[in-house]
């Protein structure tokens, strides 16, 4: 049985009618992985589920509103990308109508249940998205983020969430919810699938660029911030987020409690003032208009029609407070690379959220509702179970661009091998640095590259044009020289570093060090360390140890 069948045959047999609003014939979708198999492109033959909230060109877009439903004659570029990719739309998803909602459940296409129990929420507003990746119909899924759509029902699901900077991936071809801080997400079930497709979905027509300063990875001793107090969490849930605090210590992780207030201020600010604004330009027309047969979910439509009543001051009034909040909060994380918060704080039933729609789904955007607001990028990864069978999930948020930093600790968290890190392959401002001596991971100058978000990239040899001394420095060091005749080929590393970094070392390199071009064993000529032709004459050839830690050894 094809990869397609089977995934029909499970979607039909597991009774799960709410996940997809469209789910396409099986025969196109058979065709159309053949095609992508034989293209042979890097996300080959995976299943894509698609929030119906995003244009896949000629299946409508409903934003799970029937009577809004439109056919986009084009995809969303983060659409397009992924199918150039090889990756395959099997449908469109259900979701919290117009992306108003974390808890699935607010949709006339009815709520998306829970993958395990289904008497719980799925979480939203993303919700059939991540449960079609949960349930083994989707390998990738994309969802939307404003205030947490794209991480609480990975957290939930048991899936990995990754939310970039705002504007890193393109909305182009999305309903808006609150277009200053929507973001277009994907979901997978492993960290390294969920990175190939951002990479993808990212290296196409962003609205924003990677700074020249961006920082690319941690530290080897890490330090992350966690709540000093988990508000919201009953006992259970508190044990789960200490027992992932544990596992971020096993990893070599250090925490440093934090005090959240300034985070929870902002995050009741996107629902509970005039940022919600936004809500209403996006579709205040439609849901004014709207007859009472148009299928609107009356919490939504409540929400979208008092947004209406914000005027432009209350909204300006309260952007100077999230900027003012956003200072205060991220000061608490200097001299921290991460924040890391449990990705949503319980999980209700569904007939929880039905007795009690707008405080539920208001406690569920505790730990996210700031995120977007404060420009941060966000990864949600499993961390095990609570006792009562809930999945339970953390969340490693940074700063807006240190998107590859919690990638690189989502990778350590998890335990899983993180060959490279997805902005390194989605459009990043990277530059490669060659090293041979005291910058070698476990010298003593590694930190001057682990301090700028340098990322270590694998072992490297140069071509065979190379001779090595060792200098008369402090700390010592060799020296690298090109030769016409009598090299020797040499080991060195390969490091990732920001452009600004690369100049940072350029202006602080002491004599006789210099920077230049350095040919490797495979024909490529990269940046890397060498030295001042005259310094090999006050130094020792080592060349035939053909490295440094092997002439030190």
């Amino acid at each position: 049985m094809s990869k397609i069948a089977e995934i029909y045959r499970n979607v039909e047999a597991s009774g799960r009618d709410e996940v997809f609003i469209h789910l396409r014939p099986q025969a196109e979708v058979e065709n159309d992985h053949r095609t992508a198999l034989a293209a042979d492109g890097p996300l080959a033959g995976l299943v894509m589920a698609v929030k119906d909230n995003v244009d896949v060109a000629g299946i409508p877009t409903t934003a799970a509103c029937p009577d809004f439903s439109y056919i986009p004659d084009a995809d969303a570029p983060a659409v397009t990308a992924l199918k150039a990719a090889g990756a395959v739309v099997i449908g469109k998803t259900n979701l919290d109508q117009f992306a108003t909602g974390l808890v699935g459940t607010r949709s006339p296409y009815g709520p998306v249940r829970d993958s395990r129990r289904p008497d719980y929420i799925s979480g939203g507003s993303s919700s059939g998205s991540a449960v079609a990746v949960a349930l083994g119909f989707a390998d990738i899924a994309i969802g939307t983020d404003t205030a947490g759509s794209g991480r609480v029902p990975a957290g939930l699901q048991g899936i990995v969430g990754i939310k970039a900077t705002v504007g890193l991936v393109s909305t182009e071809g999305a309903v808006p919810a609150c277009a200053s801080y929507d973001c277009v997400t994907i979901f997978a079930a492993d960290l390294a699938t969920a990175q190939s497709a951002m990479a993808v979905m990212s290296a196409v027509a962003p609205q924003r660029q990677w700074p020249a300063d961006a920082p690319y990875a941690a530290p080897a001793t890490p330090r992350i911030a966690i709540p000093d107090t988990l508000d919201g969490l009953d006992d259970e849930w508190q044990a789960a987020f200490d027992a992932a605090v544990r596992q971020a210590k096993d990893a070599g992780f250090e925490t440093v409690p934090i005090p959240m207030d300034d985070f929870f201020a902002a995050a009741g600010l996107l629902y509970n003032g005039a940022l919600v604004a936004e809500r209403w330009d996006a579709v205040g027309a439609f849901v004014s208009t709207a007859g009472p047969d148009a299928k609107l979910d009356p919490t939504v439509a409540a929400i979208i029609t008092a947004a209406g009543a914000y005027s432009a001051t209350d909204l300006l009034r309260d952007r100077r407070r999230v900027e003012e909040l956003r200072r205060t909060a991220l000061a608490q994380l200097e001299g921290c690379h991460a924040l890391m918060v449990p990705t949503a704080p319980e999980h209700p039933r569904i007939d929880e959220v039905a007795a009690d729609p707008v405080v539920v789904n208001s406690r569920m955007g505790r730990y996210t509702n700031f995120c977007n607001l404060f420009d941060m990028c966000a990864i949600s990864v499993p961390a095990g179970t609570v006792a009562d069978g809930a999945q339970f999930g953390i969340t490693l948020l940074a700063p807006g661009f240190h998107d590859g930093v919690i990638a690189d600790l989502a990778a350590r968290f998890l335990d899983v091998p993180s060959t490279e890190t997805w902005p390194e392959s989605g459009g990043a401002r990277l530059t490669e640095l060659a090293v041979f001596g005291a910058h070698l991971r476990g010298q003593p100058l590694e930190h001057q590259l682990t301090g700028r978000g340098a990322r270590w990239a694998g072992p490297i040899t140069t071509a065979p044009h190379y001779r090595l001394y060792a200098l008369d420095t402090v700390p010592p060091k060799p020296g690298l020289t090109r030769v016409e005749d009598g090299g020797a080929s040499i080991v060195g590393e390969r490091w990732l570093l920001s452009p600004a970094a690369l100049g940072e070392f350029l202006a602080d390199l002491p004599a006789p060090m210099l920077l230049g071009k350095v040919e490797l064993d495979d024909g490529r000529w990269i940046t890397g360390f060498g030295c001042d032709h005259t310094a090999p004459r006050q130094g020792r050839d080592i060349t035939e140890y053909r490295g440094w830690l092997a002439a030190m050894a």
